[in-house]
C-alpha cells in the first residue's frame, strides 16, 4: 500500500464546521446486545422492495433469507438473529419520517443461532466477475453511505463502462458522525480486503481511499494494515476537513481532478465510489459468510448520557439503542436520524435501526435560527454552495414553481447539503424549499409519464382497432369473393346442364325423323 498523498484537486464552495465527534470517538466501539425484538423493514435500499418470504409463526435463524430481492434495482433482506416470525406488519420507520412501512417483526429467542451456509465459502479471486456481482447480491449488501443504492448492481452498472478507478470514501465531513473513522481504526484490515475484492470484481487496478486529515488514529491503522497487505494497487489519500469533501461528485474532484457532468455519474468519469464500511461487509460476506445484519453507528448529542460508537443488529430499535448507551439526559428533546445537516427528525423511538443508519443523534433545545426574512441577494449562499448552483436564483423560481427555469439552473444537481441554509442572513430554509420543488418536480416527471403511458395505450388501442376493423373488412370481402365464385361456378354448372339436357332433345329428334 502507498502512503498517504495530499496531491488534491480543487472543492468550490464548502464549509469548515465543528466536528462535535470527541465524546463518541473516545472510547472503542461496543456492541449492543441481542434485542428482544427486532423489527426489520423489508425495504431498506434504494428501488424496488424486497418479498417477504416468510410468515407468521416461522421460526427464523440469523441470516436466514426473510425476503428476497424483487426487481433489477433491489436486495435481499436478512434475519438478524434467531427466534420467531410474530407479525408482518406496518411499522413507523426512519426513512419515511415516522410514516409506516412493511416490516417483519421477530421476537429472539435469545440464541443467537446462526444459518449453515447453503454453499461453501470461496476465495475472491477464484470466482469470475459475474459469479461475484451474485454472491454479493446474495449477501443483501448495500452502500452505507446513506444513499443505500444495492452495491451488486452499481458494480455491475460500473463494470460496463470504462473504468480506471475504485475510491473508498471514508470522509465523514458532518458533524457528530464517526462510525466510519471508528470502523477504520478496528476493522481496517476487513475495509482492505474489501477493497482488493471490489476491485478484482471492476477489473480495476488501482484504488484510493480518502481519509480526512483530522483522523489521524484512522489513517496510522491504514497504514499498519497497509504495511501487512503488501499491496501498491491501493493508496491512502488525505483529504480536506470540509463539508461536504465526502459527497460522491465532490470526492471525485478532489481524488482525481474529474468533474462528473451534470446529472451524471462518477463511471462518466472511469470512477466507482464505495464506502468504506461497504467495503468492509463486502469482506466479511466473501470470506465469512455473514450478510449484512449489524452495522456500526454513531449515537451521540447532549441529549443522550453516554455517547459512544455501538456495533448493533438490524432492527434493533433506536429506544433500545440509546438505553444501551445510559439512556436520555434530561436535556433530550430532539431525536434525529443521521447527522444535524442532512438528517432527519422522528417523533419516536421506536423506529429501528436500518442498512442506512449512520448516526442516532439526540439534541437538547436547538438553538433557536430566527425569524425567515425577505432574501437581500447577499451572494452568500453561491459562494458555499459544493455544487455552484446560484441558490438565491433556485429560490425565487421555487416561489413561482417554475420547473423549466429550475432545470435551467440545476435544481436537479443539489446534493441538499445544507450549506445555503447555515450561512443566509434572512434564515430562509432553501435546503427544505428545494427539497419540496425536486418532489414537485418528481411527481409532475410521473404524471408525464403516466401520461405518456396513457397516449401510448390509446394509441395502441386504435391501432389495434383498426387492424381489426381491416381484418374484418378483409374477411368479409374474401368471404363475398368466395359466395360470388360459388354461384358463378353453380350457374355454370346449372347452363352446362341446360345445355346437355339441349343437346339430348336435339338428339332424340333426328333420331325420331330417321
Amino acid at each position: 500500500m502507498t502512503a498517504a498523498t495530499f496531491d488534491l484537486g480543487q472543492l468550490h464552495g464548502g464549509l469548515r464546521l465543528p466536528d462535535n465527534k470527541q465524546s463518541s470517538t473516545a472510547m472503542a466501539v461496543q456492541t449492543v446486545p441481542v434485542p428482544a425484538q427486532l423489527v426489520i423493514p423489508i425495504t431498506q435500499h434504494a428501488g424496488d422492495p424486497a418479498h417477504p418470504i416468510v410468515g407468521i409463526g416461522e421460526r427464523v435463524l440469523k441470516g436466514q433469507l426473510i425476503a428476497e430481492s424483487d426487481g433489477y434495482i433491489s436486495a435481499p433482506v436478512h434475519a438478524s438473529s434467531s427466534g420467531k416470525i410474530v407479525a408482518i406488519e406496518p411499522w413507523p420507520v426512519s426513512r419515511r419520517l415516522g410514516d409506516k412501512a412493511p416490516c417483519v417483526i421477530i421476537e429472539c429467542d435469545g440464541e443467537d443461532r446462526a444459518i449453515e451456509l447453503s454453499e461453501p465459502l470461496q476465495p475472491y479471486d477464484a470466482m469470475p466477475p459475474e459469479v461475484l456481482f451474485q454472491r454479493i447480491l446474495h449477501g443483501g449488501i448495500v452502500g452505507l453511505g446513506g444513499a443505500v443504492f444495492p452495491t451488486a448492481q452499481k458494480l455491475m452498472h460500473a463494470a460496463s463502462t470504462p473504468l480506471e478507478l475504485l475510491i473508498l470514501n471514508g470522509v465523514e465531513c458532518e458533524p457528530y458522525i464517526s462510525c466510519d473513522d471508528m470502523l477504520m481504526r478496528e476493522y481496517a484490515d476487513e475495509m482492505l480486503k474489501g477493497a482488493q475484492i471490489l476491485m478484482h470484481a471492476l477489473g480495476v487496478d488501482r484504488c484510493f481511499i480518502a481519509v480526512e486529515s483530522d483522523k489521524p488514529d484512522a489513517i496510522s491503522k491504514i497504514s499498519e494494515a497497509g504495511l501487512n497487505l503488501h499491496d501498491d494497487r491501493i493508496v491512502l489519500k488525505q483529504i480536506p476537513t470540509i463539508y461536504p469533501s465526502g459527497a460522491e461528485d465532490q470526492l471525485v474532484q478532489l481524488v482525481s481532478n474529474r468533474e462528473v457532468p451534470s446529472e451524471g455519474l462518477p463511471t462518466d468519469v472511469g470512477c466507482v465510489v464505495q464506502n468504506v464500511g461497504t467495503a468492509a461487509a463486502v469482506a466479511r460476506w466473501i470470506d465469512q459468510g455473514e450478510p449484512l445484519i449489524s452495522r456500526i453507528t454513531t449515537v451521540t448529542g447532549d441529549g443522550v448520557m453516554a455517547p459512544m460508537n455501538v456495533n448493533a443488529r438490524i432492527g434493533t430499535t433506536v429506544g433500545d439503542i440509546v438505553n444501551f448507551v445510559g439512556g436520555y439526559s434530561e436535556n433530550a428533546r430532539h431525536l434525529i436520524i443521521g447527522g444535524p445537516m442532512t438528517g432527519k427528525s422522528v417523533s419516536t423511538d421506536d423506529v429501528p435501526l436500518v442498512k442506512a443508519t449512520n448516526c442516532i443523534l439526540v439534541l437538547s433545545n436547538a438553538e433557536p435560527k430566527g425569524e425567515t426574512k425577505p432574501c437581500i441577494r447577499c451572494g452568500e449562499c453561491a459562494a458555499v454552495c459544493p455544487i455552484q448552483l446560484l441558490p438565491q436564483q433556485l429560490y425565487w423560481y421555487t416561489c413561482a414553481d417554475d420547473e423549466r427555469q429550475l432545470r435551467n439552473y440545476g435544481l436537479t444537481d443539489c446534493i441538499e447539503c445544507g450549506c445555503c441554509d447555515l450561512v443566509c442572513p434572512s434564515h430562509i430554509p432553501l435546503t427544505a424549499d428545494f427539497r419540496m420543488a425536486k418532489a414537485r418536480m418528481r411527481e409532475m416527471e410521473d404524471e408525464r409519464a403516466r401520461a405518456e403511458r396513457a397516449r401510448q395505450r390509446f394509441e395502441a388501442r386504435n391501432e389495434r382497432l383498426d387492424k381489426e376493423l381491416q381484418e374484418r373488412a378483409a374477411e368479409l370481402a374474401e368471404q363475398k369473393r368466395s359466395v360470388l365464385e360459388a354461384g358463378s361456378k353453380a350457374i355454370q354448372d346449372i347452363l352446362a346442364r341446360t345445355g346437355a339436357f339441349e343437346k339430348r332433345d336435339d338428339d332424340n329428334k333426328k333420331d325420331d325423323k330417321g
